[in-house]
């Protein structure tokens, strides 16, 4: 398995919410123009504008932003500060998370959206209610 896909599925995956997994799923099925490579947040945060309301951001950053409400800049970049920490002690590896976001801002645009498409939607149907359900309940012997 790829670096990245690794990092993405079990550093990071577990810190997003669904809701915001939704988000980006359809972010990157509309190819958003909010869904940005190579920044965090626009606009950057700046310790002069740290509360500037939150306009596009990268994937991690999308999922907070859209999953949990939070729209200013300083807010979000605080989300994915903790979030990468997260995913670096999942994988038990300083920096691991480095591999998702550099795949992110490096990989081509409509490439990126395809392959992260991909992976959010196995991470929503692994999450889905109906799934859960099925991996919990007994089968159900016929008499």
């Amino acid at each position: 398995m790829e670096a990245w896909r690794r990092v993405w599925r079990e550093g990071f995956a577990p810190s997003l919410p669904t809701k915001g997994l939704q988000a980006l799923f359809r972010a990157l099925q509309a190819d958003d123009e909010r869904l940005i490579q190579g920044e965090t947040t626009l606009p950057r945060w700046q310790p002069s504008f740290p509360h500037e309301r939150v306009q596009a951001t990268c994937a991690v950053a999308f999922c907070a932003w859209h999953g949990n409400g939070l729209d200013r800049v300083d807010e979000v970049e605080e989300f994915v500060s903790s979030a990468c920490f997260e995913a670096d002690e999942r994988l038990g590896e300083p920096t691991a998370a480095r591999r998702f976001m550099n795949w992110f801002d490096r990989t081509p645009r409509d490439q990126m959206r395809r392959m992260l498409l991909s992976e959010v939607q196995a991470i929503l149907a692994e999450r889905s209610p109906v799934r859960r359900m099925q991996r919990t309940t007994p089968a159900v012997k016929a008499a």
